[in-house]
C-alpha cells in the first residue's frame, strides 16, 4: 500500500501540501511524488529510524504533571512542511518590523512613555500588567533593545495567509528542536537533500545567536564572556539550555555559579573568578535577583539586577521585556507599529476582543461557545478555553472568571488552522499546525528560515503544544522554482 493523495481529505481546511484530492501544490509536488513512491511499510521504517535517532541523540523535553516531572523523547512527525522562499522573505520582513516596533514600545514604556501620554495604549493596561517592572524605569540597554530573542507564533487561515497569533518576548523556547528536527530529517530522507531541493539551512542559528549576544557586551573585548543561565536540570526546557550553550561554546551556569562584586558579575571557575559580559537568561524576571524581585528565589544571583542597571553586564532578554508579551497588549501591536515606525503592519493580527471593554466583553460572554479565550500572561496552552469544544461546566466557569477579572482575558474567533499531512499508523492524514520562527535583534536583525512547526497529533485537535500532547515537524523554506 502506498500514499494515495486522492483519498487524502483535509475537509474545509486549507492544506499546505495538497490543493485538491490527488493534486499537490506546486512547491510540494516533488515531495508528494517522492512520498507516493514509497510503500507504507517503507515510510513506517523511516519513522522508526527517526524515533531511534531522537532517542540516540537524547532529544527530550519535560512535562510537568501531578505525578511529577516526566522526561519524554521529543515527538516529531517525519513528513516535512514546505514554505516558498518568496512567501518567507515577505514574512521575515513582517517579523523584523514587528520586533523593531515592540522594542521601541518597551523602551518608551520604561523611559518617556510617549505612547501612553498620546493615549494610543491605555496607561492602566501597562500599570496593571503582571509583567511591568517599575524597577526598570529609566534603563537604557544597548541599542535600546530589550527583547533580543523573540518567538512569534504564526498560523495560516483558510485564505492561506500567515497571521500573528502571539509574541513571546520573555524566555521563548523551542529553537533547539527546530535545529534538531532538521538533523533527524536529513538522516531520514537523505535522498531529498541530495536531490538539490534548495532547502534553506537552519544549522547556523547558534552562531547567529552568539554573534547577537556578543554584540551586547559592555566591554570592548574580542571574545566577550557569554553564559547561559538555567534554572537547572528539572526545567522543562533544560535540553535546550544545554544544547545552545554547547553549540555556542558558552558556559551553562546556574545561579550558584555566579557572584556579583562591585556591581560586576563573575563566574566561579577552577582558576578563580572570571568576569561575565553577557547572560542569556532562561529564568523568569521574578527569580533573577532575590534582592530586587522574589526574595525567596534560589535560582538567580543577588546583585545581578543592579549590575545590569549600571551597564556592567548585558541580560538577554532584558528584565521588563515581558510588558509587551501580554495577550492584551498584542491587540495594540498594529497601532504600535504605526506609531513608532509610521508603517502599515506587514503581518496581520488575528481579530481579537478585549474583555476589559464593556461592549466587547458582552459580545464574548454571549458567544463564549464560538470563541477561544486566553488569559493575558499564560503560555504553553495553559488556562485557555476553546469554546466550540468546551463543556457547559467549562463555559460557566470561564464566564465567572471573565466577570471577576476582565483585564486578564481576551478572546478570538476559532481560526480554521491550516493542515499538513502526518504519517499515521495506517494512512497519511491531515493535522493542524502553527509555526514559531525566531527573531534576533541586537546590533542587527536575523530571522530563522522557517521555524519550529508544531502539529496537533490528535485528529480534529487545535492544540499543538508539546506540553499538551502536540508534536513537531521539520520546516523547509524552499526556492519557488
Amino acid at each position: 500500500m502506498r500514499v494515495n493523495w486522492k483519498t487524502y481529505n483535509p475537509g474545509k481546511f486549507f492544506d499546505e501540501i495538497i490543493s485538491s484530492p490527488g493534486y499537490a501544490r506546486k512547491p510540494a509536488r516533488r515531495l508528494a511524488g517522492y512520498l507516493r513512491s514509497l510503500t507504507h511499510e517503507e515510510l513506517q521504517q523511516k519513522k522508526t529510524a527517526a524515533e531511534l535517532a531522537i532517542k540516540t541523540m537524547g532529544i527530550s523535553f519535560t512535562v510537568y504533571s501531578d505525578a511529577g516531572n516526566i522526561d519524554r523523547e521529543w515527538p516529531m512527525d517525519i513528513i516535512p512542511r514546505l514554505i516558498t522562499g518568496s512567501e518567507w522573505d515577505q514574512t521575515s520582513k513582517g517579523l523584523q518590523q514587528r520586533l523593531e516596533a515592540l522594542n521601541c514600545f518597551i523602551h518608551d514604556i520604561y523611559n518617556d512613555q510617549k505612547i501612553l501620554k498620546d493615549k494610543i495604549v491605555p496607561k492602566d493596561l501597562i500599570m496593571d500588567s503582571g509583567n511591568f517592572r517599575k524597577q526598570c524605569l529609566g534603563m537604557k540597554p544597548k541599542y535600546n533593545v530589550w527583547a533580543h530573542i523573540c518567538g512569534t507564533d504564526l498560523i495560516k487561515g483558510d485564505d492561506g495567509q500567515f497571521y500573528v497569533l502571539e509574541d513571546n518576548l520573555r524566555v521563548p523556547s523551542g529553537v533547539s528542536y527546530m535545529v534538531e528536527n532538521r538533523r533527524v530529517t536529513k538522516r531520514t530522507f537523505p535522498e531529498l537533500f541530495a536531490d538539490d531541493y534548495s532547502i534553506r539551512p537552519v544549522a547556523d542559528y547558534p552562531a547567529e545567536l552568539l554573534d547577537m549576544l556578543s554584540s551586547l557586551s559592555p566591554r570592548q573585548v574580542k571574545h566577550p564572556e557569554v553564559v547561559v543561565l538555567t534554572p537547572g536540570v528539572f526545567n522543562s526546557a533544560y535540553f535546550e539550555h544545554s544544547y545552545l550553550a554547547q553549540r555556542m561554546g558558552a558556559e551553562l551556569v546556574e545561579g550558584g555559579d555566579l557572584v556579583v562584586e562591585d556591581d560586576k558579575v563573575y563566574m566561579r571557575t577552577i582558576d578563580g573568578l572570571s568576569q561575565v559580559d553577557v547572560i542569556y537568561r532562561r529564568i523568569d524576571d521574578m527569580f533573577i535577583d532575590p534582592a530586587v524581585f522574589n526574595k525567596d528565589s534560589v535560582l538567580g544571583v543577588r546583585g545581578l539586577f543592579n549590575a545590569w542597571k549600571k551597564g556592567n553586564v548585558a541580560l538577554a532578554n532584558a528584565p521588563g521585556a515581558g510588558v509587551a508579551d501580554d495577550k492584551i497588549i498584542y491587540t495594540y501591536v498594529p497601532e504600535i507599529i504605526k506609531y513608532y515606525l509610521d508603517e502599515d503592519p506587514i503581518l496581520a493580527n488575528v481579530p481579537s476582543y478585549l474583555c476589559i471593554d464593556r461592549s466587547q466583553r458582552q459580545h464574548v460572554l454571549e458567544n463564549l461557545d464560538k470563541l477561544v479565550v486566553k488569559p493575558a500572561n499564560e503560555s504553553g496552552g495553559y488556562g485557555m478555553l476553546i469554546g466550540p469544544q468546551a463543556s457547559k461546566k467549562e463555559l460557566a466557569e470561564f464566564r465567572r472568571r471573565i466577570k471577576a477579572d476582565p483585564r486578564n482575558y481576551m478572546a478570538q474567533p476559532l481560526i480554521s488552522l491550516s493542515t499538513v499531512p502526518i504519517l499515521g499508523d495506517r494512512v497519511v492524514e491531515p493535522r493542524h499546525v502553527d509555526l514559531r520562527p525566531f527573531v534576533l535583534q541586537g546590533d542587527k536583525s536575523y530571522v530563522t528560515p522557517g521555524g519550529l512547526t508544531r502539529v496537533a497529533m490528535v485528529k480534529g485537535s487545535y492544540v499543538v503544544n508539546s506540553s499538551q500532547g502536540g508534536g513537531s515537524k521539520d520546516t523547509w523554506v524552499v526556492d519557488d522554482a
